[in-house]
This record gives structure tokens, sequence and C-alpha cells, in this order.
């Protein structure tokens, strides 16, 4: 009798995200345990739980999903889960880190942005930079060689999340930039060719006006699905449409290509049980949709 695929959603917001459960459903899990408000001493009973209830024949059809608003969260609940793991006997489950939908956003973003665009040679700004969403696109645009620009009204906060990815891939090529006024946005934008915003819902980032000044510009993608549009002028359901000689995306444009990516993502899971995706292996998944 064939094992049903299950997935352990753990979640340290009070409520578990129920798009991801919906959404892991929907990709071809039969059951998820789904678990919010979790704290760190839980992880290693509820990993130990999954893993010791199956052979080693039968872990790829257990797997792990990390959810929640909380990207740092997250992340050190991956490092918990890790810990967790016994591989040297095989006892271990693949992994999918996407808190906030960070990771297969910022992939849907960046892998729709390099069609039209070589990265490696691309200046880009990521508007509402030190978002989960924004700092995922940072890193993977820095991982693909483009100059990045981090856009943020907190400069402060701009410059630790540069320094943090400065950390973690030597050779980024990130600054910071202010956006904390409309007299910020030539500046900002001074060269680029590419610019996603990431902000929050509802909160214009780049007004039109401002847009039109930036001749350089080649590539828009704005990830608010919430009006007002974060980038003016951006459609929600744009997808590669040009306006004004730039190639643009929103965020329902994106969004389609997210929720594929997503599933595509929950079910590589079920594929064998050492597997983790984080940005750069979503990223590369995007590739082969």
């Amino acid at each position: 009798m064939s094992k049903k695929k299950i997935i352990l959603q753990i979640d340290s917001d009070q409520q578990a995200n129920s798009f991801d459960r919906v959404v892991a459903l929907d990709a071809g899990a039969d059951e998820v345990f789904a678990y919010g408000a979790v704290r760190m001493d839980q992880i290693q009973a509820m990993v130990h739980g999954l893993i010791f209830t199956r052979g080693q024949d039968d872990l790829k059809n257990s797997a792990i999903m990390l959810s929640g608003s909380d990207l740092a969260a997250a992340e050190f609940f991956l490092g918990e889960v890790k810990k967790a793991m016994l591989p040297q006997f095989g006892l271990q489950v693949s992994i999918l880190l996407d808190p906030n939908g960070a990771n297969t956003t910022a992939a849907a973003a960046v892998h729709s942005a390099s069609k039209h665009a070589n990265l490696a040679a691309t200046t880009a700004l990521v508007l509402g930079g030190t978002g989960p969403v924004g700092q995922r696109v940072c890193r993977l645009l820095c991982r693909a060689g483009a100059t990045v620009r981090i856009g943020s009204r907190q400069k402060e906060r701009a410059d630790a999340i540069a320094a943090s990815i400065r950390g973690l891939i030597p050779a980024a090529k990130i600054t910071s930039a202010s956006t904390a006024s409309t007299t910020d946005g030539p500046a900002a934008m001074e060269g680029v060719q590419l610019i996603i915003a990431c902000g929050a819902a509802g909160t214009v980032l780049l007004p039109k006006k401002i847009r039109e000044t930036c001749l350089s510009l080649r590539v828009a993608i704005d990830l608010n699905a919430v009006p007002p549009a974060g980038i003016e002028g951006i459609e929600p359901n744009d997808k590669a449409a040009e306006h004004e000689g730039v190639v643009c995306y929103g965020a329902i444009g994106i969004g389609n290509i997210k929720m594929k990516l997503q599933k595509a993502a929950i079910q590589q899971l079920f594929t064998r049980n050492d597997l983790i995706l984080d940005a750069e292996q979503v990223l590369e998944l995007a590739a082969t949709l």
C-alpha cells in the first residue's frame, strides 16, 4: 500500500499560515499537519515524530515546510530542524523554507527579470528591500552577479541587510540607498536598469513622475497586489507588458508564476528525503518550469 504524502508545517506565528496549507494540498500532499506558535524547544520532538515513524525508503513521503511572517524565526527554525535530523542513519526528510512566501515570490521575480536582462551586467534597485521578500530578492540578484541597491526609508536597516548579504556572499556588489523622501528617488535610480518593488501592501513606493526620470530603466516589477500599485503605472495583471519602453510585471503576473513555483517546490519535496529548498534552490527550480 502506498504511503500518504505528509507535510509537517512549522510556523512561529500564533496561527499557522492557511495559504501555505492550501497550496500544499493542491500540490499533492495528502495531509498537512500545521502547527502555529511553535517554540524552539518543541522542534526536536516534532521532527522525531516525523522521521521515526517510517522506514528509510518511505521517508521521501514525509517533508517539512517552514512558514510564517518572520523570516529570521524561520531561518532559526531551519537550523533547529537540521540539528534534529539523523542523516548518518538515513533518518531525515526534505525541507522547504518559504516564510511569508519570501523564497517563492523572490525567485519568481528574479527569474522573470532574467528573461529580459543579463543580471550579471545589471544595476538593480530593490524598493522595500529590507522586508522578507526584498531581502531574498537582493540575495538572489547578488548571487547572479547584479549590482544591487537596497532602497529603504530606514537606511541603517538597509546597511545591516547589505552587510549580512556580503557576509553570506563575499563578492556581492550591494549597497543601501535612502528612499525616505521624493528627493531621494532620482539619486537611488541613477543608472538603474531593473527595479523590483517589494514594499508593504497599498503603499506607492515609486510614483510615475519619478520613475519616468530614470531613462536607463528597462525592467520594472511590482509585487504589491493591494491598490494602489507599488510602482505607479504598472497594472496587477501585467506580465512582460511594455509601458513607455519598459518591460513590466505586476503582482498577479508574478503571482501566477510564484504559485506554479511553490507547487513545484512542494512536489519536489516528495522526490527524495534529503533536499533543503531555500531561495537559491527554488530559483533553480524556476528554470525547469
